[in-house]
């Protein structure tokens, strides 16, 4: 929830002024809801309504409601999957967190054990000329400095210099910011009620409807999710699918036009 008013700038006046009308992350629907359990006084009510939009709480121990969880089917789909042996960490982390877990697993193949990189250099890359220390194991440490960062090419790509333990490397990376800056998007109007606009950087999950549709107000529009967080926007009105300006699967920015509604 304060990621999303950061992100946002709302303030909490906002919140209970505009509430109705925003869409907010699952996590915090969910917790509202009271599917993480109940808190010893109760939500706030005011707050639980706008935020629940005419969901009815859970009034119980969330546990009485869930499904009952097979850990043993799950072992086996993540040795199908992972081919490799299958601990009861992974078993209990894909329990809690289907989605997240399973996008770990994908980066992990594709990048590697990214788990050895310090957390600016993870979260922000290197800047030109600094050095890290990678310790890849206990006793074998790599010293890596980038060196030079090439001229984008026609397909996007560019060529970064590192030093490997004073040994040059190339590396060949697709560069996501051209994109970004040859292909601009529309821009939400947040004075058009019709504009159905990103609240947060991230991406598009799945779309729920398509152009023409016919959609009443609270519909499902599509799923979004940022910094693992996943948003469903709904419709703010009666109305007609007028036009939608994203693909599944694709980048969004804060503030981009997803989706154009009309009465």
């Amino acid at each position: 929830m304060a990621l999303y008013m950061v992100q946002n700038h709302l303030s909490e006046e906002d919140i209970f002024e505009r509430g109705e009308t925003l869409d907010f992350p699952d996590s915090v629907v969910e917790l509202f809801e009271g599917y993480l359990g109940q808190p010893h006084d109760g939500f706030p009510k005011k707050l639980q309504r706008i935020i629940l939009k005419g969901k009815e709480p859970v009034n119980v121990r969330s546990g009485e409601i869930l499904e009952p969880v097979n850990f043993q089917e799950i072992k086996e789909m993540l040795y199908s999957s992972l081919k490799r042996p299958v601990t009861s960490h992974d078993v209990i982390a894909y329990a809690l967190y289907p989605k997240v877990y399973m996008y770990y697993h994908q980066t992990v193949n594709k990048y590697g054990d990214i788990s050895v990189l310090d957390t600016p250099t993870f979260l922000y890359g290197m800047r030109l000329g600094e050095q890290i220390e990678v310790e890849i194991e206990k006793g074998k440490t790599l010293f890596v400095k980038l060196v030079s960062i090439g001229e984008a090419k026609a397909d996007g790509t560019r060529v970064l210099y590192f030093e490997l333990n004073g040994q040059m490397r190339e590396v060949l990376i697709k560069d996501e910011n051209i994109k970004t800056t040859v292909q601009a998007r529309l821009r939400a109007d947040p004075g058009n009620q019709s504009h159905i606009g990103a609240s947060m950087p991230g991406t598009v999950l799945k779309l729920l409807v398509e152009k023409g549709q016919t959609v009443s107000k609270g519909d499902h529009l599509m799923i979004t999710e940022a910094m693992k967080m996943e948003t469903t926007i709904q419709a703010p009105f009666d109305g007609l699918v007028k036009d939608i300006y994203v693909l599944n699967g694709e980048a969004i920015q804060s503030g981009e036009l997803l989706i154009e509604l009309t009465t």
